[in-house]
């Protein structure tokens, strides 16, 4: 393998193990990197006070306890310099920290040929676009606000603003949890709208709306031929991507043989299409996401765990609207004004018994739920103020204000509840599961689980 490397990019080894920083520095120099050594921090911290670099291989073992004050140093001092953190298996989680506190991306041992020389190449790529000694050098962070998209004054909400600023800067992938309707592609946007990529593609993927068959096409495209139906080149996801970030929903939904191409596009940083022998090099963030317990998926092997190491990198978990508070009423509130505006309505504002209806439900479908809820409300009846009575029945008839109840006044388990209203969506598009899923925002397989999981409670 032989990539272009532009005027002899510079690379610092910190690495206190002499045959690893050998092989090290034979790997990068074959393809035309320019290499210098040290075997300590503080010989590292000298060479970079006297010298300009692009990247620095940092061993994480090597760093010390307080490695994270060392990435964050380097990072301030040497804006530059791309710091690639290696750990071994044993140190993920500090190399996780390691990236939050500004490192370019973190690699694990053994550390292959191919994967060394991508990510140098990535990494040097990124920084021969900063600044030069004759600019102003600025680090690379993000934006010191968190984007209004993400509405609510809740504890949980001023948390996720933090999280997404943290890292947003970072070229690591990002691994979103949390129940369905609570706004993970949302998040996944506003990371990439506060990176160094925004302005650059950002094309989100659903993994499980979309036919098995199909799904590799979809990512890496495919060449005239490929398959019966191709009837001529396309560029995949990725491909479209190049540059910007790749946002893959539902990932526990992809396909098990799937999975093992995309470990490898990860381990590489290239693509092969469907039908070509040739691959291409992409430079794109992957930031994914799941409505299930990701490592529930891989202790029952739904989910390979060298795949969920490589992509839960900076997780971040959405709270379900329930525990968020009167971040309810802050969304309705927007909701009412979008909708009325939308459907040429005259609602101006909720009264106080419809917002603590709207407080006392538990909103299974969380976000999307709500804003369905507010629409139908909005089109169904018009006045200045939306009151309780507007509200769809399954609304009125709820209390969600004890911390976990187990059924509604009317006799109704919470279960129940959730199935109605899923099962009145399926109705109000004639049957079509995708749609009353998309309508949801649901993936189609949740409805096919959980109308098994109704079909059991039922016997």
């Amino acid at each position: 393998m032989s990539v272009s490397v532009p005027r002899r990019s510079q690379v610092l080894i910190v690495e206190d193990k002499p045959s690893l920083a050998s092989v090290y520095r034979a790997h990068l120099e074959k393809d035309g990197f320019c290499c210098e050594l040290a075997a300590s921090r503080d010989a590292a911290t000298m060479q970079l006070a006297s010298s300009r670099f692009d990247a620095v291989i940092l061993s994480l073992e090597l760093s010390g306890p307080d490695c994270i004050s060392l990435i964050e140093n380097w990072s301030d001092s040497n804006p530059q310099a791309s710091i690639i953190v290696v750990a071994a298996n044993a140190s993920i989680n500090d190399a996780v920290d390691a990236v939050r506190a500004g490192a370019w991306d973190y690699l694990v041992k053994p550390v292959s040929r191919n994967r060394l020389i991508t990510t140098l190449s990535n990494a040097c790529s990124s920084a021969a676009r900063q600044p030069r000694e004759t600019e102003p050098a600025t680090p690379r962070r993000a934006p010191a606000q968190a984007p209004d998209t993400m509405i609510g004054s809740s504890r949980a909400m001023a948390d996720t603003r933090r999280q997404i600023e943290a890292i947003a800067s970072s070229s690591a992938p990002a691994f979103i949890t949390g129940e369905s309707g609570t706004g993970k592609e949302l998040c996944a946007r506003a990371i990439h709208d506060f990176s160094p990529r925004q302005g650059q593609p950002f094309i989100a993927l659903n993994c499980g709306a979309i036919p098995h068959d199909l799904m590799e096409s979809e990512i890496f495209g495919h060449l005239k031929g490929a398959f019966t139906g191709a009837i001529s080149d396309r560029e995949g996801a990725a491909a479209a991507a190049d540059g910007g970030t790749l946002f893959l929903d539902e990932i526990c939904e992809m396909e098990p043989s799937l999975q093992i191409k995309l470990l490898r596009f990860l381990q590489t940083g290239t693509i092969q299409p469907v039908g070509s022998p040739h691959t291409r090099k992409v430079d794109i963030r992957i930031i994914c996401a799941t409505n299930r317990t990701p490592q529930t998926e891989v202790s029952e092997g739904r989910f390979r765990e060298d795949l969920y190491f490589r992509l839960h990198v900076l997780p971040i978990h959405l709270k379900p609207l329930r525990e968020r508070g009167r971040d309810v009423t802050e969304l309705a509130s927007r909701f009412l004004d979008t909708c009325a505006r939308e459907e040429v309505r005259s609602f101006r504002h909720i009264a106080n018994e419809a917002l603590d209806t709207l407080l006392a439900y538990r909103w299974p479908g969380n976000i999307r739920e709500l804003q369905n809820v507010i629409r139908q409300s909005v089109v169904l009846h018009d006045g200045e103020a939306l009151e309780a009575h507007m509200l769809p029945d399954h609304i009125i008839g709820s209390t969600g204000d004890a911390p976990a109840p187990a059924a509604s006044p009317n006799g109704r388990l919470l279960w129940q509840i959730e199935r109605d209203v899923i099962e009145t969506a399926i109705s109000g598009f004639a049957g079509s599961i995708p749609k009353a899923a998309e309508s949801l925002g649901i993936s189609p397989s949740t409805i096919y689980r959980k109308r098994e999981t109704w079909a059991q409670k039922s016997t």
